[in-house]
């Protein structure tokens, strides 16, 4: 009852009107921002960060918590609309809600999305404030041989979505190995195929590939289709086929994001991929993946969003940042002279309540804001 309580204390701070204000601001510009093709939410924060500078901290990180739910959005938004991933956890969302959208059914899409990402994002919150020093001292003692499951978990699950060709699927988990290889080792600081060229020494930005890869080939795609009729928008709403079909995975999704999300370097690649799969083995309707399933956006969306809840529990209670959106916020901490760990409680007690409250209400902000929103972002089909 101590973590509900200083919770409330929280909500008093966060629903000042001036905290409501900006929260509502953050929400906006995230989402304004996070629909460009190819920005998500860790560059919608990074932009958007000299915005807050004459404010105090409890005030800018309300207005990075909502920044950082409506930048989310937008990444899953040009996922489905333009099959341009905003970020890496937005990939999988790509797969079904692309052809949702080509098939009319876009405001469908865009509407299970929303839906799941407050759900999702409700109940991770919420798991934060109750399971956050617990899910700490398990995530410390996760060592190497837990790392070495988790990745050959990933693997399995990533050769599963791409059908059934198994040759395709293990030629992809190839291609991918070598991107990833790029750079510099983080063990023993030597160059791996970077053919002596500088700029490789960093690595390959897995956004920068999924941008390529999607958006290069759905640019081709509508170029060749220029004199076709439009895409058709379709209906406005979800009806009681899509809530029976989506609520189970946004429930299944959450409870795969989230301890992804809370172990350190979990991030939410791995269980998107994998609640993909898992929507696929437990479907109605399996024959429809690949053509626009619901529960192909309903669970990966979920997921993405509990993982980014969950990655807030190493990022306030240990000062580690799972994802390149909280590496960003650790940046904006320190901006502010507070170093998250395992005293920020203690020391940041009205700013850390009051940000976990700010959650919520960016989370209510987000959907309210954005779900009348889906048909007409829907209407962009017709560009």
């Amino acid at each position: 009852m101590g973590a509900l309580a200083d919770l409330m204390g929280g909500f008093s701070t966060a629903l000042t009107p001036q905290n409501l204000m900006w929260a509502f601001v953050g929400v906006l510009l995230g989402t304004a921002i996070g629909v460009l093709p190819g920005i998500g939410p860790a560059m919608t924060v990074a932009l958007l960060l000299p915005l807050t500078y004459g404010l105090n901290a409890t005030s800018a990180f309300i207005m990075f918590a909502g920044i950082y739910y409506g930048g989310m959005f937008g990444g899953s938004t040009t996922s489905i609309l333009l099959n341009t991933p905003g970020e890496s956890a937005s990939v999988v969302t790509a797969i079904e809600g692309n052809k949702m959208a080509r098939r009319g059914r876009a405001s469908q899409a865009l509407a299970t999305a929303a839906i799941g990402s407050f759900v999702a994002g409700t109940i991770g919150t919420l798991l934060v404030v109750l399971l956050a020093p617990a899910i700490v001292r398990v995530a410390i003692q996760i060592g190497a041989p837990d790392y070495f499951a988790i990745m050959v978990l990933a693997f399995i699950a990533v050769t599963s979505v791409l059908g059934q060709s198994k040759v395709r699927g293990y030629a992809s988990l190839l291609i991918g190995l070598t991107v990833g290889l790029v750079g510099i080792d983080s063990i023993t600081g030597q160059q791996r195929l970077t053919f002596d060229v500088p700029e490789l020494a960093d690595g390959i930005d897995l956004v920068v590939v999924a941008v390529g890869l999607f958006a290069v080939g759905e640019a081709l795609w509508v170029a060749a289709h220029l004199r076709h009729r439009p895409a058709e928008v379709g209906r406005a709403r979800m009806d009681r086929e899509d809530f029976s079909r989506s609520w189970k995975p946004w429930l299944r999704g959450t409870a795969l994001g989230f301890p992804f999300g809370a172990v350190p370097a979990g991030g939410a690649e791995i269980p998107t991929f994998l609640s993909y799969v898992t929507e696929k083995r437990l479907s109605r309707k399996p024959e429809e993946f690949g053509h626009g399933a619901i529960e192909g956006v309903a669970g990966p969306e979920a997921t993405n969003n509990a993982s980014a809840a969950g990655g807030l529990v190493p990022l306030l209670t240990l000062g580690l940042p799972t994802t390149a959106t909280a590496a960003v916020l650790l940046a904006a901490f320190q901006q502010y002279g507070i170093q998250p760990g395992p005293l920020l409680l203690d020391n940041e007690p009205e700013l850390v309540w009051g940000l976990l409250a700010s959650l919520f209400i960016g989370n209510v902000i987000r959907l309210v804001l954005n779900l009348p929103l889906a048909p007409v972002w829907a209407r962009l089909l017709r560009i």
